[in-house]
Formats: C-alpha cells, sequence, structure tokens
C-alpha cells in the first residue's frame, strides 16, 4: 500500500544554505547525497511526495534531473521560488502548481482532512477553523508563530533532513489540538 509524504526545501546544489540554514554539512555534494539517501530511507516506488517548492536554486537542469531520477516515488510538485528549470525536468513530476488543495481520508473522522499546500506559510487558509491542515516550507523553521496553529513546515530542516508522513503530520498536528 502506498504511502503519502511531504517535504521541503532541499536546495540541492546551493553551497549558500548550508551557511544560511545552518546546516550540518562539509560541502554540497555531503548535503545532496545524505538527503537523498534519507528520501530513500522513508519514500518507495510505490509512495507519493508532495515536495512543496524550493528542491533546487543552483543546478543547471540536466544535474538536477540526475537528482530527480535517484529520488524514488511519484512527486507532486508545489512551486517555489527557486524553482526554475527546464522541460526536462519537468517529466519527473506528475504536476507542478503553486498551491494544491488535498483531501485524504482523516483517521480521526469519516471525512476527509483537507490539506492546503502552498511553499509560503499563510497566516489563515481555506478551512482553517474547521481545523484543515496548512503545510508549508519556506521558512526553514523560523515562522514561531505558527506553533499553536494547525499549520507545519514540512521542509528538510525541520525534520533531520528526512520527509515526513502524513501519519507523522496527523501525530504532530493532534498534539496542537
Amino acid at each position: 500500500m502506498s504511502k503519502i509524504f511531504f517535504t521541503a526545501d532541499q536546495h540541492f546544489g546551493d553551497t549558500n544554505i548550508i551557511k544560511l540554514a545552518k546546516r550540518p554539512f562539509k560541502s554540497v555534494d555531503e548535503m545532496n547525497e545524505i538527503m537523498i539517501q534519507r528520501w530513500n530511507e522513508k519514500i518507495s516506488n510505490e509512495d507519493h511526495a508532495y515536495h512543496l517548492g524550493d528542491i533546487t536554486k543552483s543546478y543547471a537542469s540536466s544535474k538536477l534531473l540526475e537528482i530527480l531520477n535517484q529520488l524514488q516515488g511519484k512527486i507532486y510538485l508545489i512551486k517555489g521560488n527557486h524553482d526554475t528549470f527546464n522541460e526536462d525536468c519537468k517529466i519527473r513530476f506528475e504536476w507542478i502548481k503553486h498551491y494544491h488543495e488535498l483531501k485524504l481520508p482523516d483517521p480521526n473522522s469519516v471525512n476527509n482532512k483537507l490539506i492546503i499546500l502552498m511553499l509560503y506559510p499563510m497566516m489563515t487558509w481555506r478551512g482553517k477553523h474547521s481545523f484543515s491542515f496548512h503545510l508549508y516550507g519556506h521558512s526553514h523553521g523560523r515562522a514561531p508563530t505558527f506553533k499553536k496553529r494547525l499549520a507545519i513546515d514540512v521542509g528538510v530542516d525541520c525534520h533531520n533532513f528526512y520527509p515526513i508522513s502524513y501519519e507523522d503530520v496527523i501525530d504532530i498536528m493532534n498534539e496542537k489540538i
């Protein structure tokens, strides 16, 4: 049975992000290798991965495609502010959007859970007062005003450079309610 995962902000190939986000890597090659390994530890080829943006900033499309082809799973991209690449890379994604509303089975209800996906953290979102979730990236764990909201930064800097499963999202949100 396939699983669903969320992630953001890998910034493959970006040497500046190591310093800016205080990542514990000695080089961009080490960072890329570890993030590819951790992605594939969690995500199988049958799984669905919603990437909420900023896969890369620095790589030419040929190098990015080489990395994308190493990542397992069906990848859906919510485009980030650094995600500019040519058609060669676009074929690796199931689709590319700027915003997406996802409905998934809610283990705590007979209804589906509405999940709002966007790179940028939002102060309010559709269904916020009806317990919908907002998943985002971009802030690299520096959006403290979101601690008590049903919103979570799914970026790699917040999750030890791993994607986060839908089950983990549910657990984290249940602690906030």
